[in-house]
Parts: C-alpha cells; sequence; structure tokens
C-alpha cells in the first residue's frame, strides 16, 4: 500500500503564489516519476507538471515559465512552487506517483486526495 498526502492549497489574489506539497508513504522500492495534474470545474483532468526519475522536466504549456515543479527523494515527496497565479489556474489539484511497491513487488500508479487552488480576488 503506498499513500499520498497533499497539502499547500487555498485561496490566493491573482498575481501571488502557492506552494504544493506532497508526501507519499508505504512499502515504496522506487519512484519512477512524480507528477502534478489539476481539473477546473466542468473540465476534464489535465496534467500540470511531471517530473520522471532520470529524465527533464515537462509542464503544460498554460504553466510554463510560472510553475516549477520539483522533488526531494529522501523525503519521497514532490512539490510544485506556483507563482503568478491567474483566474484560470483555479482548480483541484491532484499529485501522482508511479512506483515500484510491495511484495512482491509490482507497478503502481497512485494519486492524492485532491487540494483545491482558488485565485480570486
Amino acid at each position: 500500500q503506498v499513500q499520498l498526502v497533499e497539502s499547500g492549497g487555498g485561496l490566493v489574489e491573482p498575481g501571488g503564489s502557492l506552494r504544493l506539497s506532497c508526501a507519499a508513504s508505504g512499502s515504496i522500492v522506487s519512484i519512477n516519476a512524480m507528477g502534478w495534474y489539476r481539473q477546473a470545474p466542468g473540465k476534464e483532468r489535465e496534467l500540470v507538471a511531471v517530473i520522471p526519475s532520470g529524465g527533464s522536466t515537462n509542464y503544460a504549456d498554460t504553466v510554463k515559465g510560472r510553475f516549477t515543479i520539483s522533488r526531494d527523494n529522501a523525503r519521497n515527496t514532490v512539490y510544485l512552487q506556483m507563482n503568478s497565479l491567474k483566474p484560470e489556474d483555479t482548480a483541484v489539484y491532484y499529485c501522482y506517483f508511479h512506483v515500484v511497491a510491495g511484495k512482491p513487488s509490482r507497478y503502481l500508479e497512485v494519486w492524492g486526495q485532491g487540494t483545491l487552488v482558488t485565485v480570486s480576488s
């Protein structure tokens, strides 16, 4: 079993910043990739950013230059620093881990519970 706990959402004014965190716990053998997705009201879930274990980060065009994804391997934690926030960034943000976990080990896709980010004046 692998669990993800997110934190850091909230209400912020346009142009402001927030930092989301997502920590994983459980019988993790290795982490292949970590990422963030978001889902705005009435829209489908979309990729925001992903950071694989051995490759370069990837961002949605809508957040490039404003958001930064990073990871702390020692803490099994992924972060999303969000700057210059816009009202259209309002959504529930979900973290995502692709891991090898358990005994016997197997690949798992694990999602966080979601944290609401509201950008409004």
